[in-house]
């Protein structure tokens, strides 16, 4: 095998720029560790595209690791379609670099003689979704490292059917991609097939959504909202469709509405992280308001924060506001009345609680491993089902099948149409969620995440995967442990009684443990972050909503006591 140092000096050629060169050069002559870094390995995709820091080199996001995915890509379209006229569309978010990148990517394309469709301006990753089947596109594009720190961005790819690449596709064109060197690349646009768009994509995309998640709710005028794009590209969508659905009393976080690669005003764009919603939260109790909303930088995930029992602005997990959401769409198809078709979903990691909405309204229910990919080839494989809606614990929704990736915008309005209801009707967004619990069983999650970066991190995240593996509990709280699901051997195995059965799911690197109380621990590695999560899920019997409290706080030990007993 090549040393790291000689697969760098490859690098050094004429085809490559005089700046990487340079930047190579030095690296060899005074850091030999990140020299290290940034060649020992190929950047790979994982649940959501290629993600990586960016630099030079093969381990990094730049012109030449995105040119080879281009290139590689390009040629594995013009094997799977005949069609002379291939086209492609390109989207970008926020982040630093990501409009060149975008711009080098859609010069491979059109150097290739594909057609592409490239945004003018940054835009939402579900408006790309969308516009893949709007324009009748062939595959699309979106430069994004989603809710990723801002040394990051990423390259994720979607198909013609508007869902991002998937088995056996997505293996194929990696192959393709792996076949190729870096001169292999072609970098000599063709300008006239280059086309930017725009407002008529916008259009189409704000009425798609306004269609899809409103519901002609009560209370709009008496309804406050804060709004925060966090620096990201939800700006030029979350505000004009609230507009459109008739929200008057939207606050923006107008320190927070330029975009800006930088996320200057946060620690980490991510709207799962509480800090990242605090300056909106502080406005919305300042103001009176009655929801905060907060968007990560490509508009795929949504954090929402309502009122609870106190009065208290309070920022709900991605399987709360997925629960509710879901639970409305429900009702909504219920009272057209059920065709026997429909189904909703969610991931492995994701609350047990769906699957008991789903018995009790007599509906299907779809599991998956986690990512997004794997909830929009769901649709693409049953074409006679029908998808009302699911999402995953991450902050990710979708609404229906129009868009076939988790979407910020369509959820967003769905969740203000939820709550301004709610409200009308002498409740809260809260309540009904509180009351959900009590008709189908209160289930409490918890996620831990833990960072290891570089290459001696994913050395310590693949020993802390193999020790939960080799070293299984007993009890959790003194509960007995019943499963074992191994989606790398896809067997699940009743430790009590010896009994084995195959997972129907494709191989993941995902271990989950459930005991005899149906309180499930899974880990598994990001695919998108040097991390290592784990995901907790406890459940109990809310008898009545008055009750809510003193259960919560139950639940509350209890997984603290989990974190406790794994060493979390």
């Amino acid at each position: 095998m090549d040393s790291i140092t000689d697969i760098a000096r490859t690098w050094l050629t004429d085809f490559f720029d005089n700046d990487t060169k340079k930047e190579i050069k030095h690296l060899m002559e005074n850091d030999p560790d990140e020299l290290k870094e940034r060649f020992y390995k190929d950047l790979e995709f994982g649940t959501g595209g290629m993600r990586g820091v960016m630099g030079v080199g093969t381990n990094r996001i730049n012109r030449y690791t995105l040119g080879k995915n281009t290139q590689g890509l390009s040629n594995y379209l013009k094997k799977t379609y005949t069609d002379n006229d291939l086209r492609v569309v390109i989207a970008y978010d926020c982040r630093h670099n990501s409009k060149s990148l975008a711009k080098t990517v859609a010069e491979v394309f059109s150097a290739n003689g594909i057609r592409v469709h490239l945004f003018s301006e940054l835009r939402t990753t579900p408006e790309l979704s969308f516009a893949v089947k709007h324009i009748g596109c062939h595959a699309g594009i979106v430069l994004t490292a989603s809710h990723n720190p801002p040394e990051y961005n990423g390259y994720k790819v979607y198909w013609a059917d508007g869902g991002q690449i998937v088995p056996p596709q997505d293996g194929e064109i990696i192959a393709e991609i792996n076949s190729l060197s870096f001169e292999d690349i072609k970098f000599d646009k063709d300008e006239s097939l280059i086309h930017l768009i725009d407002e008529d994509v916008d259009e189409a995309f704000f009425d798609a959504s306004v269609k899809n998640g409103s519901f002609d709710a009560k209370g709009k005028d008496n309804f406050k909202i804060v709004f925060t794009s966090l620096h990201g590209t939800s700006i030029t969508a979350i505000p004009e469709v609230l507009k459109r659905a008739g929200y008057k009393n939207v606050t923006i976080i107008e320190e927070q509405a330029k975009p800006d690669g930088d996320f200057p005003t946060v620690k980490s764009p991510n709207p799962e992280e509480p800090e990242a919603l605090s300056m909106a939260i502080k406005k919305a109790e300042e103001i009176g308001a009655d929801m905060v909303v907060g968007t990560d930088p490509d508009s795929d995930r949504l954090g929402i924060a309502v009122r609870n029992l106190d009065g208290k602005i309070e920022l709900l997990n991605g399987n709360q506001t997925m629960v509710l959401m879901t639970k409305f769409l429900l009702d909504q198809y219920k009272e057209e009345g059920f065709k026997g078709n429909e189904f909703i979903a969610t991931t492995i990691v994701s609350t047990p609680m769906m699957q008991q909405m789903a018995k009790s309204y007599g509906v299907e229910f779809k599991t998956a491993l986690t990512g997004f990919k794997w909830i929009g080839k769901m649709i693409k494989d049953f074409p006679n089902s029908r998808f009302i809606g699911g999402g995953e614990e991450s902050f990710g929704y979708m609404v229906g099948d129009f868009v076939r990736d988790k979407d910020a915008v369509t959820a967003t309005l769905l969740a203000c149409e939820i709550a301004a209801n709610a409200k009308a009707n002498g409740s809260s967004f809260y309540k009904d969620l509180i009351d959900a619990y009590v008709e189908f069983g209160f289930y409490k999650e918890k996620l831990i995440s833990i960072t290891k970066k570089g290459m001696s991190g994913a050395e310590e995240i693949k020993q802390m995967l193999k020790d939960f593996k080799e070293n299984p509990v007993n009890t959790v709280q003194g509960s007995k442990l019943l499963y074992i699901e191994d989606y790398n051997t896809s067997i699940v195995k009743n430790v009590q009684t010896g009994e084995e059965f195959t997972l129907h799911l494709p191989k993941s690197n995902v271990l989950i443990y459930e005991t005899e109380d149906g309180t499930r621990i899974a880990a598994r590695p990001s695919g998108t972050e040097p991390k290592v999560k784990f995901y907790i899920s406890t459940n109990g019997k809310l008898d009545k909503a008055a009750d809510y409290k003193s259960v919560n706080s139950q639940l509350d030990t209890k997984i603290e006591g989990i974190i406790s007993e794994l060493n979390l």
